[in-house]
């Protein structure tokens, strides 16, 4: 039992990856729909690729959507409207008209034959008025819209829009009846009468209009005809026009809303599996050869794996609200992200990768991976020093052009024109845009829960007003002002050779601190010339000079430091020796092993460990040049490189001896600055 808890506890790495590995995979089949696809890629007017396709089963061949919509269109146009009827205002009408007449008329004989005329005139009016009904507004129908007349949700009577009377048509109507008679003051009086007791009687009733419409395009069929199994859709070479464009699209429609028996569905999701676990192999597979650190470090590895997720739930989950909404998902997020906290190449792998496995659930796949491929590309070659907030702002804007012109030119690939451009598309993209810029508060997000550290932290950590450096400026001075020295030599030699500049000035930065623990053992900060070790044996003194890297890395992870900064402590000595000492207890012991007087380690493991390395050294040693002219010291650089990599320090680094020479050429130059000769002025 205990083999077996120590082969655990001794491979816990590995089986934590695994665990990992198995879970992911199958949570993203898990959020992929479960049915078949279709396996022909086609465009409509492109020749078709591939062999001879028969039907493989009946099937239904669905309409298009314009023909849909125009289908929608006639139903919108010829769907009657519904107008609720008030019987009660004809009889109050006709109540008010013989009340008014007789007072707008007293002044005159009531019974003569005019008056009697005008009197039976309008009471046929208004019987003829009501007999349809009159409508409170004009509602722009066509006049042979179908209307149907309600009264208490009971049909009363059916006709057309155009038999209603409107109150625009009120005044020809009362003209037209009143026109023949000769006297035009009466004619007057009587017209402005009935402008005065004409009520509506009709008004819309939108329930049951909106009602009616809805059920007459609920009932409209979506497929016309039919295809039977062995009929031949399309031959190879043939060109994709609209009727076999339209059969196609019906055929794949077909294959992925079919009900698959469980036998089906089991091979489905078992392809799937296989799919998703394939593209996450190639993925642990590059961080295993590529990016060992990474590779080892589990939470890496699960900060990575977790992001890849997010991107898939979040796009399932648009494409399950609604599908036109794709391209708002900010997949361009994912390569920012890694890019912060690792690097540029693992960034585009992953987002690669990823974009791959979307391929299987979107739709147009070849356009949206395209699409999300090229924009990932833009993203790693655009946005450099993300703590900068402008230049975020100006990749986010190339990034958005790039999508809004590959959008432009498929669509003219696809379809030949632009008449019909869907310009909504382009602010899905803006959308996107912007969203892209929550990467900032994301990565913030992120430092947090999985203890990682960005250029963003690093900007913040390298202000020397920082509590730990202001401590150290107090109590090992000459320390402080040799970090600060290294500092500029290590971020000029980083971005010589193309390193991550604010990375190692940090590191250069807190590399030193653990000299406060004991700063006057150290000769910067002995200004009074008493010298302590004088008191100590040349061993004793070897373990206070090795433990300040101890005393580093304590101190670091008392105030928080990232594990990347702790790095530069741990290795900016490597595993040289303390010269000085070994030399003087050789000079009494010929038998002292020199693994006493070194640094345990570890080497450089990355290029700006070395850089520190290399910065730490010839600076420090810089201070026992004399008269230093040009010669020297080029002289004096070339052999502390030299012996460092005499003795091993840079073979676990990732750095070439091309480097090494571009960084002795800065190391050089900015020496030759610093010593440079000055003309003595005269007093």
């Amino acid at each position: 039992m205990s083999k077996l808890l120590n082969k655990w506890y001794k491979n816990h790495s590995l089986v934590y990856k695994i665990l990992l590995f198995i879970v992911t995979t199958l949570f993203i089949v898990y959020l992929f729909p479960k049915t078949g696809k279709f396996r022909y890629s086609f465009e409509k007017g492109k020749p078709w690729q591939s062999e001879n396709l028969y039907a493989p089963f009946d099937f239904a061949i669905k309409k298009s959507q314009k023909e849909i919509d125009q289908e929608i269109l006639e139903v919108e146009n010829n769907s009657p409207v519904y107008f609720e009827v008030d019987k009660g205002t004809r009889d109050e009408v006709l109540s008010n008209y013989i009340e008014r007449f007789n007072l707008t008329f007293k002044d005159t004989l009531q019974l003569s034959s005019e008056n009697s005329n005008y009197y039976k005139i309008g009471k046929e009016l208004i019987d003829r008025l009501y007999e349809n009904g009159v409508l409170k507004s004009d509602y722009n129908y066509p006049d042979d819209r179908p209307v149907i007349l309600v009264e208490s949700n009971t049909i009363e009577r059916q006709l057309t829009y155009g038999e209603l009377i409107r109150k625009s048509e009120l005044k020809p109507k009362l003209e037209e009846a009143f026109g023949i008679n000769t006297n035009e003051q009466k004619t007057n009086r009587i017209i402005s009468l009935f402008f005065d007791i004409i009520q509506s009687n009709l008004s819309l009733n939108e329930n049951l209009t909106d009602k009616s419409l809805q059920e007459a395009i609920d009932n409209i069929v979506l497929t016309r005809g039919g295809i039977e199994k062995g009929t031949l859709i399309i031959s190879k070479g043939q060109v994709v026009e609209d009727e076999q464009y339209n059969i196609l699209n019906s055929l794949k429609s077909e294959y992925e809303s079919q009900v698959w028996n469980s036998t089906n569905y089991n091979l489905v999701v078992f392809a799937y599996t296989l799919l998703v676990a394939l593209a996450l192999l190639m993925l642990l597979l590059f961080l295993q050869k590529y990016r060992l650190e990474v590779y080892k470090n589990n939470t890496k590895v699960t900060f990575i794996f977790f992001n890849i997720v997010l991107m898939v739930v979040l796009t399932t989950l648009i494409l399950n609200y609604n599908s036109a909404y794709i391209y708002v998902v900010p997949l361009c997020v994912l390569p920012l992200v890694l890019k912060a906290f690792f690097d540029a190449r693992l960034g585009l792998f992953a987002h690669v990768l990823t974009v791959l496995l979307l391929g299987f659930i979107v739709p147009n796949s070849f356009e949206y991976m395209f699409l999300q491929i090229i924009a990932g590309i833009v993203t790693i070659l655009t946005v450099s020093e993300l703590y900068k907030r402008a230049n975020l702002f100006i990749s986010v804007g190339q990034i958005t052009l790039i999508y809004i012109i590959a959008y432009f030119a498929f669509f003219v690939i696809h379809e030949g024109q632009i008449t019909s451009l869907k310009w909504e598309t382009f602010g899905l993209f803006i959308l996107c845009g912007l969203a892209t810029l929550f990467v900032q508060p994301l990565i913030y997000i992120y430092e947090k829960l999985f203890g990682l550290v960005s250029d963003v932290s690093l900007l913040e950590l390298s202000d020397t007003n920082t509590k730990l450096l202001k401590e150290l400026s107090n109590k090992a001075p000459g320390t402080f002002h040799h970090s600060l020295n290294v500092a500029n030599l290590a971020e000029a030699s980083a971005n010589e050779i193309g390193a991550n500049a604010m990375l190692v000035r940090v590191g250069a930065l807190y590399h030193d601190i653990g000299k406060m623990k004991n700063p006057t053992y150290f000769t910067e900060n002995q200004s009074t010339g008493i010298n302590p070790h004088e008191e100590l044996s040349s061993k004793e003194s070897t373990k206070v000079i090795v433990d300040h890297v101890i005393n580093g890395i304590e101190i670091a992870k008392k105030y928080n430091l990232p594990d990347r900064v702790i790095d530069f402590i741990r290795t900016h000595h490597g595993t040289s020796a303390v010269y000085y000492f070994y030399r003087k207890e050789k000079s009494k012991d010929e038998d002292v092993n020199i693994e006493d007087f070194s640094y345990p380690g570890p080497k450089p493991f990355s290029k700006e460990t070395a850089i520190l390395m290399m910065c730490d050294s010839v600076e420090a040693a810089s201070k026992s040049l004399k008269e230093p002219t040009s010669t020297k010291i080029n002289t004096f650089v070339e052999n502390i490189v030299d012996k460092q990599i005499e003795t091993g320090q840079f073979l676990n680094a990732n750095i070439t001896f091309k480097e090494i020479q571009s960084i002795k050429k800065v190391l050089k130059l900015k020496l030759s600055n610093i010593y440079h000769l000055r003309i003595e002025y005269p007093e």
